[in-house]
C-alpha cells in the first residue's frame, strides 16, 4: 500500500480578512503551502480531494456545521484527512461547544482573538506530543486524554476475539 504524504495547511474561515491574517501567521511559522478558503462548499471539496498536514477551521464555517464536518471526516474511512490534525477557532466558544468539538474529533481549540504565539503553541503541541488516533464504535479522532494517570488498574480497553 502506498504511504499517504500530507502537505500543506488549509485555513477555513468565512471572513476573508481573518483567513488572510491567519495564513500570514502560518506562513510566518514556516509553512509554505497554505490554502485559504472562505466558502463551505469549496472546503468540503478540498478536504475530499487530498490529504493535508493541518486544518485550521473556524467554528462558523458551514453548512455543514463545522463540528459536523469534522465528525464526518473522522468517521469516513475513505476520507484523505481522517487522521489530519484539526485546530478549531471560535470568537465566542462556550464549554458545551468546546466539548462537542472535542467529541467530534477536533485536535485543538483556539479562542479568537489569538496571537501568532498562541497558534504556534497549538501547532507545536500537535508536533511534539501527537495523540494516538482512536477508532472506536462511538468515536473517531485523536485520543481525548491529555495526560496519563497512574491508577494502579490495568488497562481494560483491549478487545477480546469474541467482540470482533
Amino acid at each position: 500500500m502506498d504511504k499517504i504524504v500530507k502537505h500543506g495547511v488549509v485555513i477555513a474561515d468565512p471572513v476573508e480578512n481573518m483567513t488572510s491574517l491567519i495564513a500570514a501567521m502560518v506562513r510566518g511559522l514556516g509553512h509554505r503551502m497554505v490554502l485559504e478558503i472562505t466558502n463551505p462548499r469549496e472546503l468540503k471539496a478540498v478536504l475530499d480531494s487530498r490529504s493535508y498536514s493541518l486544518i485550521i477551521l473556524d467554528d462558523m464555517m458551514g453548512p455543514p456545521d463545522a463540528v459536523e464536518l469534522v465528525r464526518q471526516m473522522r468517521t469516513d474511512i475513505e476520507s484523505p484527512n481522517r487522521t489530519t490534525a484539526v485546530i478549531m477557532m471560535s470568537a465566542a466558544p462556550d464549554i458545551a461547544r468546546i466539548a462537542e468539538a472535542r467529541d467530534a474529533g477536533v485536535s485543538e481549540f483556539l479562542k479568537k482573538p489569538f496571537s501568532a504565539t498562541d497558534l504556534q503553541k497549538r501547532i507545536a503541541g500537535l508536533d511534539i506530543k501527537p495523540r494516538e488516533f482512536i477508532d472506536a464504535p462511538d468515536y473517531a479522532g485523536p485520543d481525548r486524554r491529555r495526560r496519563k494517570l497512574a491508577t494502579g488498574i490495568e488497562d481494560q480497553r483491549t478487545i477480546s476475539e469474541t467482540e470482533t
